[in-house]
């Protein structure tokens, strides 16, 4: 061939490379424009045409640039104690809420559409419909870092994970656990008493005392061990959380997760460390059980247990949990579970530390019921003040101010379609303090509003859901009371506590509602 026609062919085949990558390039410039524009603004008019009102988006950010400042100004400063938490706590939500004048409306996170609701009847259709309104997925894949177990899976992987888990946290394994809770408290207690050796009375941040004892409990009653062998598991866990936090006040790219920066590798440095301590755990125990070594009456030994059973009951291991989500659901266990149980704890001593008549109540329970006993099962189902108190302050202050859910294919919710794509945020916080369902006193701290339970103050109506609702409510719900129930009656038992002057009134979210500044009481030995 001659180099004439060499050229001819090369100036050919490159004409077809440059209109390949031309094209290459309009087709991920066009989906690009689809993603932060034309499909926002079909989304915005089909919501806003079936009368959902809400923000008007903005490309690419949406909302996030509004929900950043608004965030960062109410947590600059603390509140007074009789101020409502709403505005501080969940700044943009409740602005678009009380804007729109609706139990629902939408905003935009990037451009992805999030649609608030407070309606309880819809609430009560998602919680029931666990198929159709799935965990929220999607968004940065570091995020599921923390921990995903039993709270992540969907379909045939949720029934799966929750029927082998089911029985380590039957109420009658968890008796067995009292004990532990007991031993960790005490601990507590004792520090406590320490401190008061010379004095009267003294100044004290009962939070991070309250979060070592809920991660020891954890460690006792998960894993056999005690906080020692865990302490590095909870410090990683809260470290990734923070930044967790300020990664998601960001809009998220797609790919962006593989950036290396500082912040990313951090994360994910994180996240094999704690993998690899949860599974130095496993290995233990299973090489005991190798052994022939009875597994231990703990969450771990009960759910290693139940995965055996179901394996050889079904014939093939597909039926059971392989090791990896094992090592996910002891994450679970060690962040959620000792998450849910110190903010209780913390916010109950906070109101008490307010309200001191019920505080006394709550103390001659406990001493009606147990006297100088330790705590034990029976007593502790009689403990029918503290456990209104501790309904109220869930009501107040939940652990979790909202849940996520989203929407995979076009789904009718009430009188609403929505689109495939679609967030929901289920507002437990404004649910819990709508006056419309808990009359004028919501703001108000009156344990008395539950004496007839729940469903009577709520009429019926899904609004009051700390622990979520419908098939996938928390499955550590009595877990978490009854680990309160225990640490509030030794701790009421051995010492009076009321508000320190300087204590600096301040909620705020990191993945749970906790005191952005500490719980400052003075305690008084009894």
């Amino acid at each position: 061939m001659e180099r004439s026609q060499l050229s001819m062919y090369g100036v050919r085949f490159g004409g077809v490379g440059k209109a390949a990558a031309v094209v290459v390039v309009g087709v991920y410039a066009w989906r690009f424009f689809n993603w932060v524009w034309l499909k926002p603004k079909k989304t915005e008019k089909c919501l806003r045409d079936q009368g959902l009102k809400g923000t008007s988006y903005k490309l690419l950010y949406g909302d996030m640039k509004e929900v950043v400042n608004m965030i960062t100004e109410a947590y600059a400063k603390p509140i007074n104690l009789n101020d409502d938490i709403v505005p501080r706590v969940m700044s943009f939500p409740h602005k678009a809420v009380t804007a729109h004048g609706s139990k629902n409306c939408f905003t935009w996170v990037g451009p992805t559409p999030i649609v608030h609701i407070t309606d309880p009847s819809m609430i009560k259709e998602v919680l029931g419909n666990y198929e159709d309104f799935q965990k929220q997925r999607g968004g940065n894949p570091l995020g599921k870092l923390l921990a995903k177990g039993l709270v992540d899976v969907e379909g045939g992987q949720w029934v799966k994970h929750r029927k082998i888990i089911n029985p380590a946290f039957h109420l009658e394994k968890l008796k067995h656990m009292i004990p532990a809770f007991y031993v960790s408290c005490e601990e507590m207690i004792s520090k406590w008493e320490d401190m008061l050796k010379e004095e009267i009375s003294c100044e004290l941040d009962v939070w991070p005392h309250i979060q070592t004892m809920a991660a020891d409990v954890i460690s006792r009653t998960a894993f056999g061990s005690s906080y020692v062998e865990g302490r590095k598991i909870f410090e990683l866990q809260r470290e990734l959380a923070q930044l967790l936090i300020t990664a998601s006040q960001s809009i998220y790219i797609p790919g962006s997760q593989f950036l290396p920066t500082k912040a990313n590798k951090r994360i994910k440095v994180i996240a094999h460390e704690v993998k690899s301590l949860v599974k130095g755990i496993i290995d233990k125990r299973v090489r005991k059980l190798n052994e022939g070594k009875d597994s231990n009456d703990d969450l771990l030994g009960i759910l290693l247990d139940s995965n055996y059973k179901e394996i050889k009951q079904q014939g093939d291991n597909k039926f059971g949990l392989s090791i990896d989500d094992v090592i996910e659901e002891c994450k679970l266990f060690y962040f959620a579970g000792q998450e849910t149980t110190a903010n209780l704890l913390v916010w109950t001593m906070i109101l008490l530390g307010q309200h001191i008549n019920w505080q006394d109540r709550a103390r001659d329970e406990v001493l009606r019921v147990f006297g100088d006993r330790d705590p034990d099962i029976d007593g502790l189902s009689q403990l029918k003040v503290i456990n209104k108190i501790f309904l109220e302050v869930l009501r107040l202050y939940p652990p979790v101010v909202a849940l996520p859910r989203m929407i995979h294919k076009e789904t009718k919710l009430g009188n609403i379609t929505l689109p495939d794509g679609t967030l929901m945020a289920l507002h437990t916080l404004l649910s819990h303090h709508d006056p419309d369902i808990w009359g004028d006193d919501v703001k108000e701290f009156k344990p008395e509003r539950f004496s007839q339970g729940v469903s009577k103050v709520t009429m019926g109506k899904t609004a009051f859901i700390p622990f979520g609702g419908g098939p996938r409510i928390c499955i550590g719900q009595n877990f978490a009371m009854l680990e309160a129930k225990v640490a509030l009656a030794m701790i009421l038992r051995r010492f009076s506590f009321k508000l320190s002057p300087s204590y600096s009134h301040a909620p705020y979210m990191i993945i749970t509602l906790q005191p952005q500044f500490g719980a400052h009481l003075v305690l008084h030995k009894l």
